[in-house]
């Protein structure tokens, strides 16, 4: 089994001068859940090289078993610093594509054209696709084999406004996720700020927050395992 990670490659957050990236909980766990499970993990990103984590996932109070266990983990840090180009993957050779989330994704995966044809591809082939918390966004802009928005029709989930607003980036953000997945028509729905929420509709899955980041990975490992 092998699946494709996509990160972010986009650093800025907003014009705050501070930074962003890719949030290491979010990345790190579900990880972990597919390579623990024997999955071949390859890791990409729209630029290659090593994708910006955000500052804020490599707090003491963002800290996780996962976090924890990729700060001793050499090698899948080596690993990240070798993401491959978007534009040199080719669905064919995976199984399904994991977006982990941070607001990174935001600025640049959503209007990233490769990472378009990238999830098209992946639905038309019928494979699973997972995104978990600000990820979900990079649907934006993706339509379903029918040419309609992916997420029409189908139950999903991402950040909450509120949880947007309790970090206080509502007016930093260029859109709120919670917002944008439905107005494309997606059945939103969300469980209290901060706690584990993960949504399968078919192929598609989706998860609220850090807190869903591994039951993503679960869910996307029953359906590699079917």
């Amino acid at each position: 089994m092998k699946v494709l990670f996509v990160l972010t490659s986009h650093s800025e957050l907003g014009d705050t001068g501070k930074k962003t990236g890719f949030w290491v909980e979010e990345f790190a766990a579900p990880y972990y859940v597919l390579a623990d499970a024997g999955v071949d993990v390859t890791l990409a990103s729209p630029e290659g090289g090593e994708p910006p984590i955000d500052p804020s996932s490599e707090a003491p109070g963002a800290q996780t078993e996962a976090t924890e266990r990729y700060n001793g983990d050499q090698e899948l840090q080596e690993k990240l610093r070798n993401t491959m180009k978007l534009s040199e993957v080719n669905v064919d050779d995976y199984d399904a594509v994991f977006y982990p989330g941070g607001h990174g994704p935001l600025w640049d995966l959503t209007n990233s054209e490769e990472s378009i044809r990238l999830i098209e591809s992946f639905a038309k082939l019928e494979k699973p696709i997972a995104a978990v918390c600000h990820a979900p966004a990079v649907f934006a802009k993706v339509k379903g084999p029918n040419g309609d928005p992916l997420v029409k029709g189908k139950n999903v989930t991402g950040f909450t406004n509120s949880e947007e607003d309790a970090v206080n980036l509502t007016d930093i953000v260029p859109f709120l996720v919670e917002d944008k997945l439905q107005e494309l028509g997606g059945n939103y729905s969300k469980v209290e700020d901060w706690q584990p929420h993960v949504v399968r509709d078919g192929l598609l899955i989706t998860g609220q927050n850090p807190a869903s980041s591994e039951g993503v990975a679960e869910e996307l490992l029953k359906l590699l395992k079917k």
